[in-house]
């Protein structure tokens, strides 16, 4: 199953918003506020295959309103 983590910046004050939303996408398997970097969120999504988790993170989380840009990490399962 092709896992993924998401770095996001969001518009200032909006975190908690925009962790509400992720966390009510199909895929999300879990969203936190970070510190310490130039982005403000990280999230764990995982799907049944790239191809959907391709359309998770373009088509879903990528068009949350106040999402300003995105860092996609993949995983690597060996």
């Amino acid at each position: 199953m092709p896992s993924a983590y998401i770095m996001i910046n969001c518009e200032l004050g909006c975190e908690k918003a925009v962790i509400d939303e992720l966390k009510t996408l199909r895929g999300v398997v879990e969203a936190s506020r970070i510190y310490g970097s130039t982005f403000d969120i990280i999230t764990k999504v995982s799907a049944e295959n790239e191809d959907r988790l391709r359309e998770i993170i373009n088509k879903r989380i990528r068009r949350i309103e106040k999402v300003k840009a995105t860092q996609t990490l993949m995983i690597l399962v060996p």
